[in-house]
């Protein structure tokens, strides 16, 4: 260990233990590697990628940190950031305040690589494989050093068993004690875990990691959800005490319902309507795809299900959305890519039951938030 890393305080210590988890537990650098970290000035994001940058040259790795302000769902990524993931690092690590930022060239042109296309630069490496990573939107110290280190062979065996079950579904069918009661198509779909294991090229995930997700089948669900934990939108995330009710019909929502919050929620979906057709009359996005991306600001994106046994609720998505015993649903872009627009917010269910329907069979995987497989 480094003189550096003896002289840290207790406090301190903590935090380079979590980096050092990150790096050789989760990522597994070895030496000779590009690691690329991308990152804000802020205090809080700008020492956990100090810490991690350390780690992963103690671990041997050729490692670069670039800083650029802080970019929100609706931003663009600085053309520096951009030309960086363009060298094709072996790792790729963004701590950021809230977003990495869009690709502003392949938002326009999409990436073609065989029958696969993207509008990011980042998505593209993962999925052709090229790179693994990790990313970490809104993180805090508090965060990193108390849910990064955690039993990651439990974690992987929980999400591996929520995988198995779903990859045979049909139907997800999710009953809270909020009043949601909801029918999501999965059929087609594979889930992914988020279980920390991010070892292999085209792997990657959060980090605190804890959720295995899937992307709900297109024009699929229906019934009602009432958000009554947290959700994202534009401004921050919104701790929810009146819940948000959610009309869902063939796979979008059709009605908000609710106090405060649930104005907040239109309004950030109004505004990513509104940023869409910008970007269409200014040349940032093709006019062919403005119904798809009108479309898909009311689309169900995601149904995750948290995992991580040490994360609570807090008012900040990262950490939020792995809180064993609840699960969440994302209202805009998905994960298997075609269902594109430029918002992904998700909302949370305390204690949810659910319920996996498929050929010939009908398991309970949660029951009032608490796994039963």
């Amino acid at each position: 260990m480094s003189d550096e890393a003896q002289m840290l305080s207790p406090l301190d210590k903590e935090l380079l233990d979590a980096a050092h988890v990150a790096i050789n537990n989760v990522l597994e650098v070895k030496e000779g590697e590009t690691v690329l970290i991308v990152s804000n000035p802020s205090i809080d994001v700008s020492t956990i990628s100090k810490a991690l940058y350390d780690a992963s040259v103690e671990a041997g790795a050729e490692t670069t940190i670039l800083f650029q302000p802080t970019k929100s769902q609706l931003d663009f990524a600085n053309g520096s950031v951009l030309g960086a993931l363009r060298t094709d690092p072996d790792v790729l690590i963004s701590i950021s305040e809230e977003k990495l930022g869009k690709d502003k060239t392949s938002i326009k042109e999409p990436i073609k690589a065989g029958d696969n296309t993207y509008d990011h630069y980042f998505n593209y490496l993962l999925g052709e494989k090229k790179s693994r990573s990790f990313w970490s939107p809104s993180v805090t110290l508090d965060i990193f050093k108390r849910s990064v280190p955690v039993d990651y062979a439990k974690l992987r065996d929980e999400c591996a068993r929520i995988k198995e079950v779903l990859d045979r579904g049909e139907v997800v069918h999710i009953d809270a004690p909020s009043g949601t009661n909801l029918d999501i198509g999965i059929r087609g779909r594979k889930a992914r875990s988020d279980d920390g294991k991010f070892s292999e090229p085209g792997s990657g995930g959060n980090l605190p990691a804890g959720e295995t997700f899937i992307s709900p089948e297109l024009a699929s669900s229906r019934g009602k959800i009432l958000f009554d934990g947290s959700i994202a939108s534009d401004k921050g995330i919104i701790i929810i005490k009146k819940p948000i009710e959610c009309e869902v019909d063939a796979g979008l929502v059709t009605g908000i319902h609710g106090g405060d919050e649930a104005a907040k929620l239109r309004d950030t979906i109004q505004r990513a309507r509104e940023r869409t057709a910008e970007f269409v009359d200014q040349g940032k996005l093709p006019k062919e795809e403005l119904d798809h991306y009108m479309t898909n600001t009311a689309n169900l994106g995601e149904l995750g299900i948290g995992l991580n046994h040490k994360a609570t609720m807090i008012g900040n998505m990262l950490e939020d959305e792995k809180v064993y015993g609840t699960c969440h649903i994302a209202i805009g872009a998905n994960y298997d890519n075609d269902a594109k627009a430029l918002i992904h917010l998700d909302g949370l269910i305390r204690s949810p039951t659910i319920t996996v329907i498929g050929p010939n069979f009908q398991e309970i995987i949660m029951k009032d938030g608490k796994l039963v497989i």
